[in-house]
């Protein structure tokens, strides 16, 4: 198979991403509603006894030795570690690329199909009387954001804070341990494939950016893109090696037996001829 070209898969990344991010700020949806379902899953997790958010976020705020890290780690991570991991598939290994960035790519969108469906408010938007803190907005002297999720100060009318659900934060994680443990060859390798999820995890709940389960939601649809990738990668490779139709000649004209193009000089029957000569 022939290696991907780092230019055209640079333009893909890039206008899928594109598409992503705009398509994520089309999709807001209203604030009532956001905010209903966002509740909706809050009490289902109460009431399964779940609601792992809330001592994780009463620790990120009371202790800013965690609650910092974890807001820069929030704030970053997401941008830095998943484009790092592709460039070292394409780099070093060139053989799985294709498939890793295919899977990532259609989980992404699919992920924007979550957002647009149930545009879900975060834990830190609810009133105050549901018990959590914004950490970000607690601890916003010590980094670039405001109190408007990660984005600079300032920028918050650019994103969109009600795309909870599903936590693409955790699926991009996933998916990127899975590269690390499946891919690596160091044992650092592969147990930073298995931490960097879980922290993942630990850190969008802990700053009430997202529920338990929008980071279940985030591995189903990471294992959603896991499954339909294979058919992408088969079409994408059928649209490639369909065969072109041959140019026509004649530009769509026939001729019937014995009749002439105009112009087209005549060419003896031999064997015509060799009949003729043998009867005389």
């Amino acid at each position: 198979m022939r290696k991907p070209r780092w230019w055209a898969e640079l333009s893909l990344i890039a206008v899928v991403y594109a598409a992503y991010s705009g398509g994520r700020l089309l999709v807001k949806g209203d604030e009532a509603s956001a905010v209903a379902h966002g509740l909706a899953v809050l009490r289902f997790e109460e009431g399964l006894g779940i609601d792992a958010e809330h001592p994780l976020n009463r620790w990120f705020t009371d202790v800013p030795a965690l609650g910092v890290p974890a807001d820069f780690a929030y704030a970053s991570l997401h941008y830095l570690v998943t484009p790092a991991v592709l460039v070292w598939l394409f780099r070093r290994r060139p053989a799985h690329y294709r498939t890793a960035r295919t899977w990532l790519m259609l989980a992404t969108l699919l992920g924007l199909v979550g957002f647009t469906l149930l545009p879900t408010c975060p834990p830190r938007l609810l009133d105050a009387a549901e018990g959590f803190t914004d950490t970000m907005a607690h601890f916003s002297a010590y980094g670039w954001w405001g109190g408007e999720a990660s984005a600079p100060r300032g920028l918050g009318g650019l994103t969109n804070q009600y795309a909870a659900m599903p936590s693409l934060h955790v699926g991009w994680a996933l998916w990127c341990g899975v590269m690390l443990w499946r891919y690596g060859r160091t044992l650092p390798t592969k147990a930073l494939g298995v931490v960097y999820p879980l922290v993942t995890a630990l850190v969008v709940m802990g700053t009430a950016n997202h529920y338990l389960l929008d980071a279940v939601a985030g591995a189903a649809v990471m294992g959603a893109g896991l499954l339909l990738a294979p058919y992408a990668l088969r079409l994408a490779d059928r649209i490639r090696t369909t065969p072109e139709a041959p140019p026509v000649v004649s530009g769509g004209w026939e001729t019937s037996a014995g009749e002439r193009i105009p112009g087209q000089r005549s060419v003896p029957n031999t064997a015509d001829d060799t009949s003729s000569a043998t009867t005389r």
